[in-house]
């Protein structure tokens, strides 16, 4: 009988699902070698060196743009649209200055047939009206599905380099933050590209595009503009350091604000068995609050900016009226010439006025490319894949831990395990025991590869668990069994294929029935395709159990790691588990993790952990014998063991189990 804490909820499955992805060959086995070479996984190339402090300066700003580029060079057509486009607009004052000529000379003269001589240059308007509009759709279409593209690219991506990083990384970040950069800052990129390339270089090339057309009409009102404009653009670089650091303030409190509306609704059942519903929304109205500041204040920046661009523009087009009416009254200027100068620079105007809207959404976007591309830069220091793989008729499940030392990278200064040292006999089942925060739960971490020692070394057989492939190690190797299973919201078929994603139905059936499953399974109306809901909410705590015992066993693995098991379990559902667990154990070398000391007592070998190192080791009657430690546990947990359940009746059992 065995019992057996958790690790993180989304270990397992970060973990164990690329090893049955097909991307590279099967471990199993073979006539080959000892060992073979397993290929590495193939992924999208990260910058050589690309650490923790990677994706910082130069590199990360090329490895962005080699990341962008596939999407960019798509773009090539559009900037051709856009300036045809633009090159129509700017013949458009011109032949509206041509008509505003027509028009005074009939007012003038009163000869002639107007409608006869404009229907020419009428025509030719309605032309470039048209084409202007087919070239308009045409770009905007073009940026839209590269945008998309763009996105889905992106989000695949950093979802990809998150599942790949170390356990340790996930130890210091928050869930909701994660999140928070794979759906709103990937859309506020998108977002801030499309609009940017869009309006941005329509705007670009309709200012360039009228700036000639002004030079032409007259050279005297365009100085003024080429004056006016860099000025004001100075003024715009000049405040827009300030605003990209307050919106990317702005947006890392959404990012903590989105963390604590995450943590509360993944523990709202905590969260009303203590009603602590008004605290929760107490807590995230606070990070609301603080980041409704911080827009509000960006947004006045903003605000500020585009205002003051707006009097500067203005301000130019009552100078172009005064100087250009001076020139007209001086006979230096039709008043046609003057029209077609006015509808120009009131389009260069237009255009400004946009690029100063738009800098506000590049001071977004860029901020938000930052902190994605932050994140797909990050290499881990543990690979998913890549050393040897021993094939299944050569392994025995000899596990050893050489005078291991082990600090969290969270918490350097203090070592979990000092110069601790054990064996795990093939076969055998090996028992973990000691207070809390001993250290029992970090050695299970350490051989499943979560985490390498800082010290001393683990193995498998011999090998060194650095040189195997960790995808190997966990898929097809080492079963993990924890205190809390955490299953999908899919189907029990599918959660407990998970263990292998190509295991036959029949496959599946037998390891439910190895887990005891298979009759609670049947029970259900849809059987195996019960959606057993968000983290296995439908299911009791000894059915989820059952599963993730299944899950565990339909891989066949060599070694089985049972973290406190039993231990969050009623009486029933315990023996029903424990059932289970004994049928698993036969054959496999386990390593039980327990806290409840009566759950040990048929184990081959019991060590007794505490402060991070081995204390006792021996059978549950030679230590009892010895007097020690575990003698002195086994004492506490006597007095502090409740009386006995009182059978359950119909009224109050479970309704889940």
């Amino acid at each position: 009988s065995h019992q057996y804490c958790s690790l993180p909820a989304g270990a397992q499955r970060a973990t164990t699902a690329p090893a049955s992805s097909g991307l590279w060959p099967s471990c199993a086995p073979s006539s080959g070698p000892a060992f073979r070479e397993r290929p590495q996984l193939p992924t999208e190339a990260l910058p050589p060196g690309a650490g923790l402090g990677a994706g910082r300066g130069t590199a990360k700003v090329g490895w962005a743009w080699g990341r962008l580029w596939p999407h960019t060079k798509r773009l090539f057509p559009t900037p051709q649209l856009a300036l045809g486009a633009a090159l129509v607009n700017v013949q458009i004052p011109l032949l509206l200055g041509q008509l505003v000529e027509i028009v005074a000379k009939y007012t003038r003269d009163h000869v002639g047939s107007f409608l006869t001589e404009s229907r020419n240059l009428s025509t030719h308007l309605l032309i470039l009206y048209g084409i202007q509009g087919l070239l308009t759709f045409g770009y905007l279409v073009l940026l839209s599905r590269i945008g998309e593209r763009m996105a889905v690219d992106m989000r695949r991506a950093l979802f990809s380099n998150l599942l790949r990083q170390d356990i340790a990384f996930f130890d210091a970040k928050k869930t909701g933050q994660l999140v928070s950069r794979l759906t709103t800052d990937v859309q506020e990129f998108k977002s801030s590209f499309k609009l940017v390339i869009s309006q941005g270089l329509r705007s670009c090339t309709q200012v360039a595009g009228c700036l000639v057309s002004l030079s032409m009409l007259s050279t005297r009102l365009t100085l003024l503009l080429m004056v006016a404009t860099p000025a004001l653009m100075g003024v715009g670089t000049l405040m827009g350091s300030a605003l990209r650091k307050l919106s990317r303030q702005c947006q890392e409190q959404i990012a903590r604000a989105t963390g604590v509306a995450d943590e509360a609704l993944g523990n709202v059942r905590t969260v009303r068995a203590f009603a602590m519903e008004q605290r929760e929304e107490e807590h995230y109205g606070a990070e609301l609050e603080v980041s409704r500041c911080k827009a509000e204040e960006l947004g006045r920046g903003i605000a500020l900016f585009q205002g003051l661009s707006n009097i500067a523009f203005n301000c130019m087009v009552l100078g172009t009226l005064f100087i250009g009416g001076s020139l007209v009254a001086g006979q230096q200027l039709t008043g046609g010439d003057l029209m077609s100068f006015l509808v120009a620079s009131q389009t260069v105007q237009r255009s400004m006025a946009n690029l100063s809207v738009l800098f506000g959404q590049v001071v977004r976007g860029l901020s938000a490319g930052a902190r994605v591309f932050e994140y797909m830069t990050l290499s881990p220091s543990i690979p998913l894949s890549g050393g040897h793989c021993v094939p299944r008729e050569h392994l025995r499940g000899s596990v050893t831990f050489h005078n291991v030392c082990f600090s969290y990278p969270c918490r350097p200064s203090f070592q979990v395990l000092k110069d601790f040292t054990l064996t795990l006999p093939p076969g055998k089942i090996v028992a973990l025991v000691g207070q809390s925060g001993g250290g029992k739960t970090t050695v299970a971490s350490l051989l499943e590869r979560f985490y390498d020692p800082t010290a001393g070394k683990v193995t498998l057989d011999g090998w060194d668990l650095r040189t195997l492939d960790p995808s190997w190690l966990r898929g097809q190797v080492i079963g993990f069994i924890s205190q809390e299973p955490v299953l999908f919201g899919t189907t029990i078929m599918e959660n407990i294929r998970f263990g292998k994603l190509d295991a036959s139905d029949e496959e599946v059936y037998a390891a439910a029935r190895e887990a005891n499953a298979h009759e609670f399974i049947a029970s259900f109306p849809e059987g195996y395709n019960t959606i057993v809901g968000e983290r296995g909410a439908t299911l009791s705590g000894g059915q989820k159990q059952r599963l993730a015992i299944a899950r565990a066993l339909i891989k066949q693995p060599t070694v089985l790691i049972l973290d406190e098991a039993t231990s969050a379990l009623d009486s029933e559902s315990e023996r029903v588990v424990q059932e289970a667990l004994d049928r698993a154990s036969a054959g496999r070398t386990v390593l039980v993790i327990a806290h409840r000391l009566s759950t040990v007592r048929g184990a081959h070998r019991i060590v007794v952990m505490a402060h991070g190192r081995v204390c006792e080791v021996g059978t549950h009657e030679e230590l009892l014998k010895k007097g020690g430690l575990y003698a002195e546990l086994i004492r506490r947990q006597a007095l502090d063991t409740p009386p006995p359940e009182t059978p359950s009746g119909p009224r109050n059992r479970h309704p889940k189990s």
